[in-house]
């Protein structure tokens, strides 16, 4: 098994301990992560550029895209490819939180794009718990 493999089984059993589903869509790298939350929303939850993001969205807004086979023939792959969860294009979300590296933690470029999902972790369960108690957003301050 693969390090980012092992990383998003982790995840998903820590999620569980809080009673939020992982849902199939996630990726560990780059963290980009959709997880299924007991009231049903659904939260969206990435690191790219110098920002850590949550965004939470109504069940609805979920929705699975059929990845094309490059060939669609059927004789080498089947004629559709895999189906892959997602956000709908022109879903709005409801509650977005996030977290400027570039104030938070001096970043310049591209590092929550290169956090490991084990680190990503606390963040997602910072921002999840700002963004469903609809308090104002603050900047984690560096560790």
């Amino acid at each position: 098994m693969n390090v980012s493999a092992s990383n998003i089984s982790v995840f998903a059993e820590l999620l569980a301990v809080h009673d939020v589903r992982l849902l199939p869509g996630s990726y560990a790298v780059p963290v980009d992560v959709l997880a299924g939350l007991p009231d049903g929303s659904v939260a969206h939850f990435i690191a790219r550029g110098t920002t850590i993001r949550l965004a939470l969205y109504a069940p609805d807004a979920l929705t699975s895209v059929v990845i094309a086979t490059q060939c669609g023939c059927g004789q080498h792959h089947e004629p559709a490819g895999p189906r892959r969860m997602t956000i709908r294009a022109d879903a709005i979300p409801l509650v977005v939180r996030a977290i400027d590296g570039r104030s938070a933690f001096g970043w310049t470029g591209h590092e929550a794009g290169m956090l490991r999902l084990s680190d990503a972790a606390p963040y997602f369960f910072d921002l999840l718990s700002r963004a469903t108690d609809a308090e104002p957003a603050v900047v984690l301050a560096a560790v």
